[in-house]
């Protein structure tokens, strides 16, 4: 019984060593990622009505007295504007 597990256990190393020998660049010695790590990809920003976050590139614009606001959907931007115009209209 001990001569089969010291055989299996040669066995499976020398099949490591070969492997690695034939194949040095395999899978287990790449990289998680190959971006960089330390690279944004997106800003998430909160959206001024409802109050929901989501990644800024996928934001609608709105140019409102001069400042640059972003909402998650057209229906926040232009539930905004709608809440915001009748305001001044006060």
């Amino acid at each position: 019984m001990i001569r089969i597990i010291i055989l299996t256990v040669v066995g499976y190393l020398l099949y490591r060593a070969v492997k690695s020998w034939m194949l040095p660049n395999s899978s287990f010695k790449r990289s998680v990622s190959r971006q960089n790590t330390r690279e944004v990809d997106d800003v998430m920003i909160k959206d001024p009505f409802c109050e929901s976050y989501f990644p800024k590139r996928n934001g609608v614009h709105l140019n409102f007295d001069g400042k640059d606001l972003y909402f998650c959907s057209s229906k926040c931007r232009d539930d905004f504007a709608a809440d915001h115009s009748t305001e001044k209209e006060k």
